[in-house]
């Protein structure tokens, strides 16, 4: 019981900067193409081309973090109900 509670305040911490990060910058790079929004591959030269568009960032290179996805789904909650109630 006391490791959880001397781990509380860190845990709190690491929460509430990720929670900034989130709100200061929402979208971060792909994981799969790494920003680039395709897949890199070298030629037989050693230079670097561009192949195929990224599926799961659709060649943009970015996506949205988890955190503002969290944040998205609660507010898209909470203005529903909001307007359901008047």
């Amino acid at each position: 019981m006391t490791s959880l509670l001397s781990a509380m305040p860190s845990l709190i911490l690491v929460a509430l900067s990720y929670g900034a990060l989130c709100t200061v910058s929402p979208v971060g790079a792909c994981r799969k193409c790494k920003g680039w929004g395709a897949k890199i591959h070298r030629s037989r030269t050693g230079r670097l081309r561009r192949g195929r568009t990224c599926r799961r960032c659709d060649g943009h290179g970015v996506r949205l973090r988890v955190g503002r996805r969290l944040y998205n789904a609660a507010a898209r909650l909470y203005r529903e109900n909001r307007e359901s109630t008047r």
